[in-house]
């Protein structure tokens, strides 16, 4: 008899329904989210201010991330009747209760992202997981 599984984690505390934090997650857990919330902490600024802060986002995807944000009430849109049109994006109270959170992931990454690189080149020349073992067991049997 096999024993019982133990289950462990945040998902066990859980809601039943729990697809829906599980999209949650996946939207402040996107590089761009942690990216655009990480750059107004500083607070508001205009679209291009945004992009320019933000390397490396498509004018569409920062249009996509901005969009989201505001639909989950984590930023603000604020349009002024000027001309040229002027619009800024803010935190909410919301979005600012993630700061911390979204820096502590940006942070790491700038830490770690030197020694990731050194594994990933590593795992390019041995190979990683069940296909280096099941390489490994061919090299064996043919010998």
């Amino acid at each position: 008899m096999a024993p019982a599984r133990q289950i462990t984690g945040p998902c066990q505390a859980w809601p039943e329904d729990s697809a829906f934090v599980r999209e949650v997650l996946d939207r402040i857990g996107d590089k761009w989210t942690v990216l655009t919330i990480s750059t107004l902490s500083a607070g508001s600024l205009r679209y291009s201010d945004l992009q320019a802060s933000v390397l490396g986002i498509s004018q569409r995807m920062l249009t996509q991330t901005l969009k989201h944000l505001e639909r989950d009430g984590l930023i603000t849109r604020t349009a002024y009747a000027e001309v040229p049109p002027r619009v800024e994006y803010a935190l909410t109270d919301l979005g600012r209760s993630l700061i911390d959170a979204v820096r502590a992931m940006a942070d790491w990454a700038v830490a770690h992202h030197g020694e990731i690189a050194g594994n990933r080149a590593a795992s390019e020349l041995t190979g990683v997981g069940r296909a280096k073992l099941v390489q490994d067991t061919r090299s064996s049997n043919s010998a």
